[in-house]
Order: C-alpha cells, then sequence, then structure tokens
C-alpha cells in the first residue's frame, strides 16, 4: 500500500486489490481467492473483443496476480471454475450490473478544479442526508448545491454509492464496496460532484457499509469462503476481520473514497454488527497515516453499543439514535418496536441525553442487555443529533416523515433544539423545505428473493398493532414496485413556511454558536415538567448556552436567568411560562 503524487500535486492511494493501471498501457490485476487453485483472467481490451483468457499467477496465500498490456475502459472479469467467471470484488465499475464483468477505470483522468480545499473543522458541520438516486443521481445532486450551500449546509452526506443488484436501492445491499454504481453516474461524475461541493464550501461525506453484503450478487464465499467466520447477521454472513487480506479490503476501500475521490468524511454503518473495534481503530489509524496533511477528514459510526471508547480514540462523531428515539417518542406518543426503551420516564430520558450525550451509557435495555458507556466527559460535537433519517422514516412501514405525525408548534420547537443545539445537526433530505413525501424502503429484487423481501417486509409489522390485520400489511408498499421509489423522490418545491423557519435557525446557529462552539461541554439539564427540560451548555468563550423547550401539554414555570435571546418559538409569550410547543435559546454571557 502506497501514496503517489499525482501531476497536480494530489495524492493518489495504491490499492493492494482490484485492477490497477501500473503504467500507461499496463494494468496489474489483483484478486485474492484462497479457495481455488487456479484463476484465468477473462479480459477485453476494448469494446465489443471477444474475451481472452490469461492464466494469473499463485504469488501464495491465495493471491492471485497478473500484470498485462491494456488500457481504461478494458472488461474483465474472473474465472474461478468451469462453470463460473465472477466480477472484480474490488472493481471500481461494471459494465452493467453486478454480476456482470467489471471495467478498468482510471483514476488519474479527472482533473480536479477546486485543488486547494483542504475541508472544513468538525464543529462547523450541518448535515444533509441524501440518497443519490431520489435527487436524480450525481448531476441532480449538483443542481442543488448551491441552494443547500445559501440555507447554511456546510455537509451533504451520500447514502452508499457502491454498486447494488437492480435500478434501485437505499444502497445497504450493495455487494462490490469499490465500484460506483452506474444508475447513478460514472466515478468521473462522482468527482465532478464532490468537486461542485468543495467550490460551494460543501463537505461531502459518503456512507459505507463494511459490516454485511446484500443478499444477490455477491460471490465472495465461492472463492474466498475464509472472507467470513460461519456465523450468521440479521443481514448476512459475518465477516472476519481477523484475517488480515480482509480487513486490508476494507480499509483500502476508505482510502480510495477519502483520496482518489476526496470525500471530507465516511460514515460507517451499523459497527456494532462488525463487532471488531481493534479493526476499526487500525481503520482510523490508517485513514490518519495516509491522507495527506492538511486536509480535514471526518470519520463518523452508527452505533448500537454507544461505545464512548471509540469516540475517544479518533473517531469524530456517533449517530445519536438516543437523541432521536427520545424526541420521536415525544412528539408522536409511540411505543411499539424500539421507541419502548424510551417511552417511560421520557422527560428525564431527554435530559440526559442533552447533559450526557447518549441516553444509554450503560444501563440495562428493555431486554435486560447492557447498553452503553459513560458519554458525559466527551465534547457536545462527538454526537450527531437528528429527528428523521433514511432509517427512522424509511423503516417505519408507510414512509412517514413527521410532519405527518407530530404537532406542528412542538414539531417547530423539536427542530429549533435540534438546529440550535451544540452538537452536530443532521437534517433528512427534504427536512429543508417541509417535504411531505414519504421515503420508502425500496429494492429491485427478482423473483424468489423480490417475493422474499416483500413477504419479510410486511411479517416486520405483523405485532404492531396498526398491521396486525392481514389487509393492513398488505397495504404496505411492495419494496420492488418501481412506483415505491418513484413516490419516495423529494419534488422540488416545499413548504416556505418550513424552508424559512430551517433559514433561519441555521442563519443563528453559523452566527451565534458555531464560532463558540469547538470546545463546547455540557454542565446539565433539568426536568421543568413533564415534556419540559431546560439545558446549559459552556462554550468556547466561558458564555452559557441555554435552551428551554416544552414538548408536554401543560405550561411550567421557567425561570430564565439574565441573558440575550437568540431564537424563541413563541416571542411575544411571558418569559417566567414555558407553554406547549415553545423552545426558548438564550446566552448568558456571564462566565
Amino acid at each position: 500500500m502506497s501514496n503517489s503524487a499525482t501531476g497536480d500535486g494530489q495524492f493518489r492511494h495504491r490499492n493492494r486489490f482490484g485492477a490497477d493501471i501500473v503504467s500507461q498501457g499496463l494494468v496489474r490485476f489483483s484478486f485474492w481467492a484462497p479457495g481455488v487453485r487456479h484463476v484465468v483472467l477473462e479480459l477485453a481490451r476494448s469494446e465489443g473483443e471477444e474475451f481472452e483468457r490469461l492464466e494469473m499467477h499463485n504469488t501464495g496465500e491465495g493471491h492471485f496476480v497478473l500484470e498485462t498490456a491494456c488500457h481504461a475502459g478494458a472488461v474483465y472479469r474472473y474465472r474461478i471454475s468451469d462453470e463460473l467467471s465472477v466480477p472484480d470484488p474490488a472493481a471500481r465499475a461494471q459494465k452493467g450490473d453486478v454480476d456482470g464483468p467489471s471495467r478498468v477505470v482510471d483514476p488519474s483522468r479527472y482533473v480536479w478544479r477546486h485543488t486547494r480545499w483542504s475541508g472544513r473543522p468538525w464543529h462547523e458541520a450541518v448535515i444533509l442526508e441524501v440518497h443519490a438516486g431520489a435527487l436524480g443521481g450525481f448531476s441532480g445532486l449538483r443542481t442543488r448545491l448551491e441552494a443547500w450551500a445559501a440555507l447554511g449546509i456546510t455537509a451533504i452526506e451520500l447514502m452508499p454509492v457502491n454498486a447494488f443488484p437492480g435500478k434501485r436501492n437505499w444502497g445497504y445491499d450493495g455487494v462490490l464496496p469499490y465500484a460506483v454504481d452506474s444508475t447513478y453516474g460514472s466515478p468521473d461524475e462522482l468527482k465532478g460532484l464532490i468537486d461542485d461541493a468543495h467550490g460551494h464550501g460543501l463537505m461531502v461525506m459518503l456512507d459505507v457499509v463494511y459490516n454485511h453484503f446484500g443478499p444477490d450478487g455477491n460471490y465472495l464465499s465461492h472463492y474466498a469462503p475464509s472472507f467470513f467466520t460461519g456465523k450468521h447477521t440479521p443481514w448476512g454472513d459475518a465477516i472476519d476481520f481477523d484475517q488480515p487480506e480482509v480487513s486490508d479490503y476494507f480499509i483500502d476501500n476508505a482510502l480510495m473514497w477519502l483520496m482518489e475521490y476526496r470525500f471530507d468524511g465516511l460514515r460507517l454503518d451499523a459497527v456494532h454488527a462488525i463487532d471488531n473495534d481493534e479493526f476499526l481503530r487500525t481503520l482510523q489509524a490508517s485513514v490518519h497515516e495516509h491522507v495527506e496533511p492538511g486536509r480535514q477528514v471526518h470519520l463518523v459510526l452508527e452505533n448500537e453499543r454507544n461505545s464512548a471508547s471509540l469516540l475517544e480514540d479518533g473517531f469524530d462523531a456517533q449517530w445519536n439514535d438516543d437523541f432521536h428515539n427520545v424526541l420521536h417518542t415525544l412528539l408522536t406518543g409511540e411505543k411499539e418496536g424500539y421507541y419502548a426503551d424510551y417511552a417511560d420516564d421520557a422527560t428525564n430520558k431527554l435530559a440526559a441525553s442533552l447533559a450526557g450525550g447518549f441516553v444509554f451509557q450503560g444501563q440495562a435495555d428493555r431486554r435486560g442487555h447492557a447498553r452503553g458507556e459513560p458519554s458525559r466527559h466527551l465534547p457536545t460535537t462527538s454526537f450527531i443529533t437528528f429527528l428523521q433519517n433514511h432509517d427512522q422514516v424509511g423503516n417505519r412501514a408507510l414512509g412517514e416523515r413527521l410532519i405527518h405525525l407530530a404537532e406542528p408548534s412542538r414539531l417547530r420547537a423539536a427542530t429549533t433544539l435540534l438546529l440550535l443545539c451544540p452538537m452536530i445537526p443532521m437534517l433528512f433530505m427534504g427536512e429543508e423545505q417541509g417535504e411531505t413525501a414519504p421515503f420508502f424502503f425500496f429494492t429491485d429484487h427478482k423473483a424468489e428473493l423480490a417475493d422474499a423481501v416483500r413477504e419479510g417486509r410486511r411479517g416486520e409489522f405483523a405485532e404492531f398493532e396498526a398491521f396486525k390485520n392481514e389487509d393492513a400489511r398488505n397495504a404496505i408498499p411492495d419494496p420492488n414496485a418501481a412506483a415505491t421509489f418513484d413516490d419516495s423522490c423529494p419534488g422540488l418545491v416545499g413548504d416556505k413556511s418550513w424552508a424559512a423557519l430551517y433559514s433561519t435557525l441555521l442563519s443563528l446557529r453559523h452566527r451565534h454558536l458555531v464560532p463558540r462552539l469547538s470546545g463546547t461541554w455540557p454542565e446539565g439539564a433539568t426536568v421543568l415538567g413533564e415534556g419540559a427540560v431546560q439545558a446549559i451548555w459552556r462554550l468556547s468563550d466561558h458564555s452559557a448556552w441555554v435552551m428551554a423547550i416544552n414538548l408536554g401539554s401543560e405550561a411550567v414555570h421557567l425561570s430564565a436567568s439574565a441573558g440575550d435571546v437568540v431564537h424563541d418559538t413563541h416571542p411575544d409569550a411571558d418569559m417566567t411560562s414555558l407553554m406547549p410547543g415553545r423552545c426558548i435559546v438564550w446566552q448568558d454571557g456571564s462566565s
């Protein structure tokens, strides 16, 4: 593994797997297949040519290598037996779908325009999570960058863009982690999106899935059975990160996205399913070792284990599901599924989250399992907060957004809490404009797998009160229907009043909070009444940042200390009373 500078001073990371252009007209093919003895490279050097068969060299421990003359655009696959040829698991692009041949890509062909971009500090992050396909692919996203930047978004986070089966998918059924899915655009078009975003001052982060492969188009078990542990997870076979080649495969993938595509950060999906913190620490160390000096890149976790220790070891932040779950319970009254852990004593749990990040810091959940580690010592920027994301909307049976589930004044108060809280806020595409269209779970599987996914999806909700009736379950949209995807695409115009609220709040955040946010620490939170909480943080200039919110049904007494009001959802109301649906933010300059 090595890095080299290109002619314009940028860096390129050389992967240990896949098709690597080592010089003009010469490509090195590297394939790890410890489960087979012989591998033949089937190569079509130019479009329309027949495949030529070339025996690869077994260099030991399952590594097969061959250098041969060809150029970018050449099509290839690996024949591992008389019956089966497979795509390259480290291909950067495919010719067609994931079960077809791979294509050689020249990573240095794209000429970057914003070469001086070095990222942004993490405390400036205001994240917008987006699905590339639902917004018109990479070209569609590019048309929205200017408006997002003007609104106050500073980072867009792409749901996974690597190759998946079919024409539509959330991205979490991907099977080729290195390949950009062609339904969104080409590798160079992805680079063009990132380049444009940097020109607008926007960071671009990528959601990567290292905890499993999708159920369709993954051939690894045919030639590398030791890639897996033999155990099973809810999403498929568990991956063996103790294997050096497996660890290297994913670390090289992370470095490719960060260095070759110049993403500003990665969000690692469901690392609790990886269950190997040593691998995570090795990945983090490799990123900071290899990314060129002066660039700011950020690593974010999704982790049900609430492992605060990982946030002490180089990871910037974690998605704070606890914050979302307790707020969702207070806003909607829902208590089923994972919300059952938050429904009891919800107000105290909201206070705990505001005062210390995680709600679960070692306590037992509803199943009696201890979850989490103490997190109050961490800076507030270690936690990414949100009211909605792809999971929390799309995993609902009918894909409803909060705008359909919560009373408007309470939702506005919760939005104020989200965007002016000294944690890192994240929005879900369309939320910033009051989007009312649903966001469903969608796939493009075929035949038996499509049937299994549809019935499995409906079976997930059989224990929910609203879907115990079979007719109600049958009304849940079919994930494989094209209309399910079409209905999930946000419109171009939303509700102007909601758009104005987000614009106002983000302007206030950037003016009053962001310049003082780095080094902010919580000072505590107090329950004022049912659904009502007041929290205090000490900013870097030693001023106090105070928020009071009431998501209950009764007004509560408010003892507001002297300070400058930053925002009040009910500015004409009495400052001694916190009515339902009100959120007040003020800054006290005393140290």
